[in-house]
């Protein structure tokens, strides 16, 4: 694989552990997680995919189905 490649793989798992970091933090303040939230604060794109990295961490992350103007959307929180 070329460097620039390597180098590239490297940056995007950084920022995915650095996310990770951000989102864990505040689920262990108590805050419910959006994903939109998770973009305005993190910007983070993909939260289901660093709440399944979070889970595989051990940490029990409950899911709820929010309805709003005709949209449903995620929002994640820690399991009291």
């Amino acid at each position: 694989m070329p460097l620039r490649k390597l180098l590239e793989k490297e940056k995007m798992n950084m920022a995915r552990q650095s996310q990770n970091a951000g989102i864990l933090q505040a689920l262990k303040k108590g805050a419910h997680i959006t994903p939109m939230g998770a973009l305005r604060r993190f910007g983070c794109f993909r939260l289901s995919a660093r709440i399944a990295d979070i889970r595989k961490m051990g940490y029990k992350v409950k899911t709820r189905i929010v309805s709003r103007n005709r949209k449903n959307y995620a929002e994640y929180y820690l399991e009291a």
